[in-house]
């Protein structure tokens, strides 16, 4: 008798134990995000590539047009600065992202974010960094920046934007001239936070020359947003353009869904927003050479 219930003493324990692991797993499920069926509401995340109450009436828009495409709320927050949106994709304070590529790949890299869309610029996703200076400036060329920097104050964007720091630091960097904010030889280096206040700082003088996203660039003079007080003095290599990014907790059903909301986009102040032309779809291999530029940066 002392046997059997021995026996189901053994066996009443693994019952429960069982039952435990089950509830255990579907604990491990919901927080990582394999369970998207219940998303009830898309929110966004959105960094500032331009001034932010700019930004903010477009994405206003986009939020709308989203919610009449998904037929759910969709809320779209432009965040203060780059990292800002890869830390909100971390803590699932967002569940899509507007990121830049080298902010993507962190968030790629941190919370597994995937890229499902990007912008066309004249019908085509790519983009270049370039560096800029004042019409009337003597500069003509990086050699001339090269050799006169000693004397010049230099402007890069966001420290974590691609175009506006990232792949114009590396070209700087191989030049001899710069290797951080600190290290430097230049007279000054400053980073403005922006891609149109790098080109305010150059047209009012502010400094000598600074490096920006071309397709950004271009539409701000487009728009008369900013006049022709500039030149470019360097072009980098094409870089894809930025992707939109999901989090985990984003089943392929509702970034189909998405994907052909981005397709429907004609309104012009959204596209401007973006200075685009209309969205395609993207993958994560699209961002392979970011990823290989940004192991170059940290590896100098």
């Amino acid at each position: 008798m002392k046997k059997f219930w021995g026996m189901l003493s053994i066996v009443v324990l693994l019952v429960l134990a069982a039952c435990g692991g089950e509830e255990k797993v579907e604990k491990e499920e919901a927080k990582t995000g394999t369970e998207t069926a219940e998303l009830e509401e898309l929110v966004v995340g959105v960094i500032p590539t331009l001034n932010q109450g700019n930004m903010q009436v477009a994405m206003d828009k986009l939020s709308k047009h989203f919610e009449a495409e998904l037929d759910m709320p969709v809320k779209v927050t432009v965040y203060p600065d780059y990292q800002a949106v890869v830390q909100a994709m971390n803590y699932d304070d967002v569940n899509m992202a507007y990121f830049g590529p080298a902010t993507y790949i962190d968030a790629n890299e941190q919370s597994g974010a995937r890229a499902i869309m990007t912008q066309l610029i004249d019908g085509e996703p790519f983009y270049y960094s370039y560096i800029i200076t004042h019409k009337d400036s003597p500069l003509q060329s990086i050699d001339d920046l090269v050799a006169k920097s000693k004397e010049l104050n230099f402007a890069f964007g966001d420290p974590s934007s691609t175009s506006g720091s990232l792949i114009p630091s590396i070209e700087l960097k191989e030049q001899g001239v710069f290797t951080n904010q600190n290290e430097h030889q230049f007279e000054q280096v400053l980073y403005t936070g922006g891609h149109d206040a790098t080109a305010i700082a150059v047209a009012n003088n502010q400094v000598d020359a600074g490096a920006i996203d071309s397709a950004i660039f271009n539409t701000l003079k487009k728009n008369g947003k900013i006049g022709d007080d500039y030149k470019v003095i360097w072009e980098s290599e094409k870089l894809f353009q930025y992707p939109w990014a999901v989090s985990k907790a984003v089943d392929d059903e509702l970034v189909a869904k998405i994907q052909d909301a981005f397709l429907r986009v004609e309104d012009k102040e959204i596209l401007d927003a973006f200075a685009a032309s209309g969205f395609t779809k993207a993958t994560d291999s699209d961002y392979e050479s970011i990823r290989e530029a940004k192991k170059q940066a940290a590896a100098n």
